[in-house]
C-alpha cells in the first residue's frame, strides 16, 4: 500500500530550511507557487494534479497517490545565461536518487527534462522563471500499473523494480541532493561531465521538437555550461 504524503515525514528527513505544503489535489503545483509571496525553498507537493504539464505544454498525467508530484522555488546569483543548466541538474539528481533506491544504474537523463529507464519515461521536469528566480516542477511515476500509464513509452518505479518505495523519503533525498548540487553549481562547480555520464542522449541520433513545430535532427555530442545540447557539426540547441 502506498503511504500518503506527510509534511512531518518529509520535514523530518530534510536538511536545511524548506517550507513544505501538501495538497490533496491541485491543477498544478507550479501554479501554486506563482505568487508574490513565494520565497526561496518553498515547496508544494500534491497527491493529484489535474493539469500537470511538461515541456511544450505536453500533459503529465498520474493517477491519485501513484506519483511524486512537486514544485519548489529557488533563487540564484548565478548569471541568467547559465540558468538553462538547472533542468539538467534536477534531472541528474532525480536519476541518481532513483538509482540509489533501486540499487541499479539504469535510470538515465534525457536532455533536457526527462528521466528514462530502459528507454521509457519515468519522470519529467519543467523549469520556469518567476520573480527573480525559478520554479522547478517534477513528476515521477512511482506505483503506477501498466493500465495507469498515459502512453506505452512510460513506466513507473514499481513496474521496473517490483518495489514500492516511501515517497516521503524519496522526496527528501531528492531535495537534499539537489540543494547540495545546486549550492556547488552556484559557487562555480562544473557538472557538465557528471551530467554527460548520466545521459541517455549523448552519442545518439536525436530529433528535437521546438516551439512552432520546428524540428532539428542530428547526433548529440555534448552539452555546454548554459545547458544547451551540442549537435555534431557544432549546432547548439536550447
Amino acid at each position: 500500500m502506498v503511504e500518503l504524503l506527510s509534511i512531518e515525514a518529509i520535514q523530518g528527513a530534510l536538511q536545511g530550511y524548506w517550507r513544505v505544503s501538501i495538497l490533496d489535489e491541485t491543477p498544478s503545483t507550479m501554479n501554486n507557487l506563482k505568487s508574490s509571496e513565494t520565497e526561496p525553498w518553498d515547496l508544494v507537493a500534491a497527491e493529484f494534479q489535474s493539469a500537470g504539464r511538461g515541456r511544450l505544454d505536453r500533459k503529465f498525467e498520474s493517477p491519485k497517490n501513484s506519483g511524486l508530484l512537486f514544485s519548489f522555488y529557488v533563487e540564484t546569483k548565478k548569471d541568467q545565461k547559465y540558468w538553462g543548466f538547472i533542468p539538467l541538474l534536477i534531472g541528474k539528481v532525480v536519476a541518481a536518487t532513483l538509482n540509489e533506491f533501486s540499487g541499479q544504474t539504469q535510470f538515465k537523463t534525457k536532455w533536457p527534462n526527462d528521466v528514462l529507464v530502459k528507454d521509457k519515461k519515468i519522470s519529467g521536469v519543467l523549469v520556469e522563471t518567476h520573480k527573480s528566480g525559478l520554479i522547478i516542477g517534477v513528476g515521477i511515476n512511482i506505483s503506477n500499473q501498466v493500465d495507469q500509464l498515459p502512453v506505452p513509452t512510460a513506466t513507473s518505479f514499481f513496474l521496473e523494480t517490483g518495489e514500492l518505495i516511501n515517497r516521503n523519503i524519496l522526496l527528501a533525498k531528492i531535495l537534499n541532493r539537489f540543494r547540495e548540487v545546486f549550492t556547488t553549481w552556484e559557487s562555480g562547480g562544473d557538472f557538465v561531465n557528471s551530467y554527460l555520464a548520466s545521459s541517455a542522449t549523448i552519442g545518439e541520433e536525436v530529433e528535437i521538437y521546438l516551439p512552432g513545430d520546428e524540428k532539428l535532427s542530428g547526433r548529440a555530442i555534448g552539452v555546454n555550461q548554459s545547458g544547451a545540447l551540442i549537435l555534431e557539426g557544432g549546432e547548439e540547441v536550447t
